[in-house]
């Protein structure tokens, strides 16, 4: 934020280009904003809390399930909910469950920050990056699933095959569940059943909204899951609107509008395109070559 707000001291990036970038972005932003909202409104039902009791209890004392089994917990929300808040929400029941265990919090806790990373890769929605790549060359949601989304899912197979040795202790550790561990149950049923359905709405508008007669863009669709998720708030009067909408990450926001904002700068001063001449220059048309030499730097 400092950055940008120097840029536009110092004459670099004028106002009117923040609103032309900000509205450039507009898609992205929906985006978020909606599958976020999706996903804080799944909080007060104790569903996570739910799904992390399950999971601690089908560990069954191996660490190899307890990490196997964070697997599937983390990368199936991570599929179609913003990666930031969905761990946000998962955190503190992935600490939970350490505690009982008597376990180092640190090693899941970094695995949730990976499988929720890779896991955005698989959708065209789990990850901003994803959605701004493949919406500017006009990609529709089943496209990328064809073409996009096997790469994550060997990734996430990667990351899977190398547990047993980048976190060992864990992997080959046994413990000993309590005794008095009782199954927790959901706390507001009948918002539990809202919400899982405009979910399951706004992952159908994800794969099937291009088809239809109107079509549905994945933004659309998130904003639409979104106004029916505050809906349900309201009517269900469980807690205010106003509390869904302060929770929201909107530091990510902010971070992502600022980024934008910065890559402008780089475009209109002209570094952007040096840096690209310099990289055609230095790699022809090895175009892996040059992928790697960025991913590198």
């Amino acid at each position: 934020l400092l950055g940008v707000s120097g840029l536009i001291v110092f004459g670099i990036v004028q106002l009117d280009d923040v609103t032309r970038i900000i509205r450039a972005s507009g898609a992205t932003f929906a985006l978020l904003f909606g599958g976020m909202v999706v996903a804080r409104t799944l909080g007060p039902t104790g569903i996570f809390e739910f799904l992390g009791d399950f999971y601690l209890r089908k560990t069954g004392g191996s660490g190899k399930r307890l990490l196997l089994g964070l697997v599937m917990l983390v990368a199936p929300l991570c599929v179609f909910l913003p990666n930031a808040t969905t761990v946000l929400l998962l955190a503190p029941v992935v600490v939970r469950v350490c505690r009982v265990l008597e376990i180092d919090v640190v090693p899941p806790l970094i695995l949730t920050a990976v499988i929720s990373n890779s896991a955005g890769l698989l959708t065209l929605v789990g990850d901003p990056a994803t959605f701004l790549v493949g919406s500017s060359i006009n990609m529709t949601f089943v496209q990328y699933l064809y073409r996009v989304a096997p790469g994550g899912l060997m990734i996430l197979l990667v990351v899977v095959s190398l547990l047993p040795w980048i976190m060992k202790d864990v992997w080959n550790k046994k413990f000993v569940l309590p005794a008095d561990l009782k199954p927790r149950s959901l706390q507001h049923v009948a918002l539990a059943a809202l919400a899982l359905g405009v979910l399951l709405l706004m992952i159908l508008l994800f794969l099937f909204g291009d088809g239809l007669p109107v079509p549905i863009a994945p933004a659309a669709a998130s904003i639409v899951a979104c106004s029916l998720a505050l809906l349900v708030i309201q009517g269900m009067a469980v807690e205010p609107v106003g509390d869904v909408l302060r929770d929201i990450d909107w530091k990510t926001m902010v971070f992502l509008a600022c980024m934008f904002i910065l890559v402008e700068a780089f475009t209109k001063t002209g570094l952007l395109h040096k840096f690209g001449g310099l990289l055609s220059q230095s790699f022809g048309s090895n175009l892996v070559a040059a992928a790697w030499f960025c991913l590198e730097e």
